[in-house]
C-alpha cells in the first residue's frame, strides 16, 4: 500500500512533464510554421533574407555584434513586413483566440459540439459588419475603419441580449442559454442575408468578409488584438481547473466550493470578447474553434490545465496553415480562408457526431 501511495505522484509528475514537453514541442512547432508562412507566397523570399528584413525593422541590427550585408529590394521589404507578417501575426491570435474560447463553452457545456458561436457571436457580427459596409461614411475618420468596429459592437450586443433572454433570476441555465442563442442567431441570419441580397455593388466585399479572410490585415489590427487575445486567452488559462471540476455536474462543482453562477458569466464574458475581437478584424471563420479543441481532447485528455494552452497554440498553427493554403492555392487570386476550414472541419464535425451517436446508443 505504502509503495502504491509512492507511485501514485510519480505518476502524475510523468503526466504533467509529458504535457508540458508537448506544450514546448508545439510552441516550437508555431515558430516554425510562422517563419515558413511569411517566406512563402507568390513572391518566394529566402528564409535567412527574411530574417535580415525583420532584425533591419526592429532595428536589432544595431546591436554591435550583428553585422550582415543590406542584400534584399525594397519590394521584398515590403512584402515580408507590411504584407505578410501582420498577416500570419494575425490569423495566428485569431486562431488561438477561437480556440480557446471554443475550448472553453465545450468546458462550459460539457459539450465537445459546442462552438465559440454557439449564441449569437457570428451572426451579431455579420449584421455589425453589413451595416457598416452600408453606411456611407465606413472608415471616414476611424483609423481601424467602420466595418471592423461596428461587427465588434454587433457582436457584443448579440450576446448581451441573448444573456439578458435566458438569465432566470439569479441563474443561467445553459439550455435557455443555448435556445436564446440559436434563436436570435436565426433572426440576424435572416436579416443580414436580406441586406447583403439588397447591396448590390457590395455584395461581393460583403461575401468576403462574411467568409473570412486576412487579405487585408494591417500592424494598426494586430497590436489591438493581440493584447485582447493574450490577455483573455491568459485569464481563460486560470480557470482550467474550475473547467475540470464543471464537468461533473453544477451541483457537485456548487458543492466542491465553486461559484457557478458566478464562473459562467465570468467565462463566458471573457471567451466572448475573445471571440468578438477575432471576428471584427477576421471575418467568420468556422469550425476552428470545435475542431482544435476536440482534436487536442483526443489526443491529450480532457484536462483543461492543459486542454486550454495546447488549443491556443494548436488553433495557431491550424489557422496560419490555412491562410497560407488560401493565398497559395490559388494564386494570384485568394480564396476566403473560412472555405478552407469549413472544407476541412465539416468532416471532422460529422465524425465527432457519428462517433457521439454511437457511443450514446
Amino acid at each position: 500500500m505504502e509503495q502504491n501511495k509512492a507511485e501514485v505522484p510519480e505518476v502524475m509528475r510523468r503526466g504533467w512533464r509529458s504535457r508540458l514537453l508537448w506544450l514546448a514541442l508545439m510552441l516550437v512547432v508555431l515558430v516554425v510554421v510562422v517563419i515558413l508562412a511569411t517566406a512563402i507566397g507568390s513572391v518566394g523570399v529566402p528564409v535567412g533574407t527574411m530574417g535580415k528584413i525583420i532584425m533591419h525593422q526592429t532595428y536589432l541590427d544595431r546591436l554591435p555584434f550583428i553585422n550582415f550585408a543590406h542584400d534584399w529590394s525594397d519590394a521584398q521589404a515590403v512584402i515580408i513586413w507590411e504584407l505578410r507578417l501582420p498577416r500570419v501575426l494575425l490569423a495566428g491570435l485569431v486562431g488561438a483566440a477561437l480556440s480557446v474560447a471554443g475550448a472553453t463553452y465545450q468546458g462550459l457545456f460539457r459539450n465537445p459540439l459546442a462552438d465559440p458561436y454557439l449564441i449569437g457571436v457570428s451572426q451579431g457580427a455579420a449584421l455589425g459588419a453589413v451595416l457598416g459596409f452600408l453606411l456611407p461614411v465606413a472608415g471616414v475618420g476611424l483609423a481601424l475603419g467602420l466595418v471592423p468596429l461596428m461587427a465588434f459592437l454587433g457582436a457584443l450586443g448579440s450576446v448581451i441580449i441573448v444573456y439578458a433572454l435566458a438569465r432566470i433570476g439569479r441563474t443561467l441555465p445553459v439550455s435557455t442559454l443555448v435556445l436564446a442563442g440559436v434563436a436570435l442567431g436565426s433572426l440576424l441570419g435572416a436579416i443580414v442575408s436580406y441586406l447583403t441580397l439588397t447591396s448590390r455593388q457590395l455584395v461581393h466585399g460583403i461575401l468576403f468578409w462574411l467568409s473570412g479572410s486576412f487579405a487585408a490585415s494591417q500592424w494598426t489590427e494586430m497590436w489591438i488584438v493581440a493584447p485582447v487575445v493574450l490577455a483573455t486567452g491568459a485569464i481563460l488559462l486560470v480557470f482550467g481547473r474550475a473547467l475540470n471540476i464543471m464537468q461533473l455536474d453544477e451541483e457537485q462543482a456548487q458543492q466542491l466550493g465553486v461559484n457557478v453562477e458566478a464562473l459562467k458569466i465570468a467565462l463566458l464574458s471573457i471567451a466572448t470578447l475573445a471571440t468578438a475581437t477575432a471576428v471584427s478584424f477576421a471575418g467568420i471563420i468556422g469550425f476552428v474553434g470545435i475542431i482544435v479543441p476536440h482534436a487536442v481532447r483526443l489526443i491529450w485528455g480532457p484536462d483543461y490545465r492543459f486542454l486550454l494552452p495546447l488549443a491556443m497554440v494548436c488553433g495557431a498553427i491550424l489557422l496560419i496553415l490555412a491562410d497560407l493554403l488560401a493565398r497559395t492555392i490559388n494564386a494570384p487570386s485568394e480564396i476566403p480562408v473560412g472555405i478552407i476550414t469549413a472544407l476541412a472541419g465539416a468532416p471532422f464535425f460529422l465524425y465527432i457526431l457519428r462517433r457521439r451517436a454511437r457511443m450514446l446508443f
